[in-house]
């Protein structure tokens, strides 16, 4: 079996697995738009990508919280019209190394702040559940409840250990700030992937910086 530094391998999802942006986008313009908002250009909505959709509508269009609120509902709205899954694509490699991760032995698990029932539609879609110990999302039915990355990284991280998982030396692999911030509040590395929505900045406070799925192989796996 390849030896790995990592006990467990926590994911982000958008911008890390899948590219849901074909899909995301165009639903912010649309609720941006009804509100009479001028519509961001393309570089800035990917900014989007990542962060709570109730902290961007209030930091980047500039609501307030019950606005931002409401906003949130229009745009979850739209993606149960368009369907979860619809206009997601995954990144080259990546699948292959969520497998070779789980042939391998080591338990992974999602820790996404996209609500858990879109992270899973993804993976039942392309047929990556069965790869996961465990699956973290945002908590989804409640008004007003919007989980940042720490939350969904801790809740991994419980569900991985209730599952008998040794997370001992967890890792998460992500493409955010928010991604690093959330795993330091735990104590976790981060290993940043660079082909998704974050600017280089981004990556300070990361333990590694990876440029394509071959490279990360080679962290996670040895």
């Amino acid at each position: 079996m390849p030896a790995s530094p990592y006990t467990c391998i926590l994911w982000d999802v958008d911008g890390t697995i899948a590219d849901a942006s074909p899909g995301i986008l165009p639903r912010l313009r649309e609720v941006l738009t009804s509100y009479g908002l001028a519509e961001p250009d393309a570089a800035s909505l990917s900014l989007w990508i990542g962060p709570p959709l109730q902290e961007s509508f209030q930091v980047r269009a500039g609501m307030d919280p019950a606005q931002a609120e409401e906003a949130v509902q229009r745009y979850r709205a739209l993606a149960a019209a368009d369907g979860y899954a619809a206009s997601v694509e995954l990144y080259p490699g990546v699948p292959d190394v969520l497998r070779e991760v789980h042939a391998a032995g080591i338990p992974q698990s999602t820790a996404s702040t996209k609500p858990e029932n879109q992270v899973r539609a993804i993976l039942d879609h392309y047929e990556l559940t069965p790869l996961f110990t465990a699956v973290s999302g945002a908590r989804v039915g409640t008004v007003g409840n919007h989980d940042g990355k720490a939350f969904v990284v801790g809740q991994a991280l419980e569900r991985l250990r209730s599952a008998g998982a040794d997370v001992s030396r967890p890792v998460l692999v992500g493409d955010r700030h928010h991604d690093v911030d959330g795993a330091a509040e735990h104590g976790i590395p981060v290993i940043f992937s660079e082909w998704g929505f974050g600017v280089p900045a981004e990556a300070a406070g990361a333990k590694a910086r990876v440029a394509d799925a071959g490279e990360l192989r080679a962290l996670l796996l040895g």
